[in-house]
């Protein structure tokens, strides 16, 4: 029994990981060869290397050190398609990415298919400790953090080209219009926080602890663009004292006038979308804003953005899940966080510092990727990822 037990749970490992990688090819299929190469600015990565990324991850982590008489398929690709590992040596510059007319794209999908045949050898042969299975469900949900990577700077790229190109003529994401304004109230008192269950969860999410809140009362639903739209039309753009001063010199050097991919087209805000041009929906949820203009949008309207304690704990009332919403608190480790050992500890840990916290997910997070107690950080200046707005007062 428990050897038809295991059996079935590496099918379903096996299954799992077909799944996965399958979707990030999918989410590629409507691009042209030469829009896998293209790479507009530091933060995005050429979908070209998301893929090669992804499959070394698989390689480095699982193949090489665990699958006996396993044959690297390019000894270059470490270089190439490490990301930021610096236990792992050396590696392409970030801002290189865009550089890399080889290996071709077809030679990537090459790269793919060979991990994959043997992975599918590794995964139907091998006795998989739980210490091997942790690091398969950290590529899994490394390669679905990637899905959303892809859809965000495939955004960019054809976002940023003068004549807007359609991604796809059907529907990408699904429209959810917001339909009210209302806040529930927390008590004050203390709460707990933090991943607690056996399934899967970041390092990041571990430790979880008490927190003391204050009562407050938290909005049900996102930031609207009408609601937004409102701001802007207040010269909230304009005007400093709703901005922090790190957030009001960012839209003095670029200009800002509106979320990313707004356009004022003969007096008609238009948004660029996966769909391609279109007017901004006054009912979506406002996206891809930052920090800095999230919290100038909450000053404004005389609030605040909530805490990430707040955010979880009033999470279960929350109409959520259709952007990453901006949080005040900075990206800092829970108590007792401790990273892992070698590459692996590398994840998570080295980039708690500079960044604020979101909380949620957002309509291009994988199905089975978001949980209450994910963590999700950026940049206060960081636009491109499907970000938004909830209220605090």
């Amino acid at each position: 029994m428990q050897e038809q037990l295991e059996k079935i749970d590496q099918d379903t490992l096996q299954k799992r990981y077909h799944e996965i990688r399958q979707h990030s090819e999918y989410i590629c299929k409507p691009l042209e060869i030469e829009d896998y190469v293209v790479q507009p600015v530091v933060d995005v990565s050429p979908p070209k290397w998301h893929l090669g990324h992804t499959t070394w991850f698989f390689e480095t982590f699982i193949l090489k050190p665990h699958y006996q008489g396993y044959i690297e398929f390019d000894t270059q690709y470490d270089f190439v398609f490490n990301s930021y590992y610096e236990s792992l040596g050396a590696r392409v510059v970030r801002t290189d990415r865009g550089n890399l007319s080889r290996p071709s794209v077809t030679d990537v999908y090459k790269y793919r298919t060979y991990v994959d045949q043997h992975m599918d050898q590794f995964l139907a042969t091998a006795e998989l400790s739980t210490e091997l299975i942790a690091i398969l469900e950290l590529g899994f949900n490394h390669e679905q953090q990637h899905q959303e990577l892809l859809y965000s700077d495939i955004k960019y790229i054809l976002g940023h080209n003068p004549l807007f190109p359609v991604y796809s003529p059907e529907e990408v994401f699904e429209k959810s219009p917001i339909q009210n304004d209302a806040f529930i109230s927390v008590s004050e008192g203390i709460y707990e926080i933090g991943y607690q269950g056996s399934d899967f969860c970041f390092d990041n999410e571990l430790g979880r602890h008490k927190v003391y809140l204050n009562a407050f009362e938290i909005a049900v639903n996102p930031v609207t663009n009408a609601e937004y739209l409102a701001f802007i039309s207040a010269g909230g753009y304009s005007d400093f004292k709703y901005w922090h001063s790190e957030g009001w010199e960012w839209v003095k050097e670029n200009k800002a006038k509106s979320p990313l991919y707004w356009h004022d087209i003969d007096e008609k805000w238009m948004q660029y979308t996966l769909n391609g041009l279109l007017e901004v929906n006054p009912d979506e949820a406002v996206c891809h804003v930052n920090f800095y203009e999230a919290s100038a949008f909450a000053s404004w309207k005389g609030m605040r953005l909530p805490t990430e304690a707040e955010w979880e704990v009033a999470s279960p009332d929350l109409n959520w899940g259709q952007r990453w919403e901006w949080t005040d608190s900075a990206y800092l480790p829970y108590p007792g966080f401790q990273k892992a050992p070698g590459a692996i500890g590398e994840y998570n840990g080295k980039f708690m510092v500079s960044q604020m916290v979101l909380r949620g997910a957002s309509v291009a997070t994988p199905k089975k990727h978001s949980r209450p107690t994910y963590r999700n950080f950026f940049h206060p200046r960081h636009q491109w990822q499907f970000m938004g707005i909830r209220l605090v007062k």
